[in-house]
């Protein structure tokens, strides 16, 4: 067993600040679980094209409001505090920020914490 804060986060290299979010990896891959868990926020107003080609990702959010949209099909989910999206199938997808919102993301594999999205929104292979 062991504990981390968030407070433990803030200030390292696993804390990642972007214009349109700010990404806080409470857990890596090097803490060996196989996934990675982060605390993320998500500015009011701003709106991000993803498609994590190597990951699946799971959403929970918790402040805010915003929504999702399969950049596929053209669906479109609201999101407020108590709705999950999950990227079950590398699903390219748009998200948008009405307020700022802050979600629990996890990530399989798990991040190393220093990833950086390319050109087309995603993350490199581990």
């Amino acid at each position: 067993m062991f504990v981390k804060t968030l407070a433990d986060v803030l200030g390292t290299p696993a804390h990642i600040i972007g214009p349109a979010f700010e990404s806080r990896r409470i857990l890596t891959a090097n803490d060996g679980l196989g996934y990675s868990f982060h605390d993320t926020l998500i500015r009011a107003g701003s709106i991000q094209h993803l498609h994590y080609k190597n990951h699946i990702e799971t959403n929970y959010c918790f402040e805010g409001r915003g929504e999702v949209e399969n950049a596929q099909t053209g669906e479109i989910w609201p999101l407020a505090p108590g709705a999950m999206y999950v990227l079950d199938n590398h699903d390219p997808h748009i998200l948008r920020a009405e307020t700022d919102m802050r979600l629990i993301c996890i990530f399989t594999p798990a991040l190393t914490g220093q990833e950086k999205h390319d050109e087309d929104g995603s993350y490199a292979a581990p």
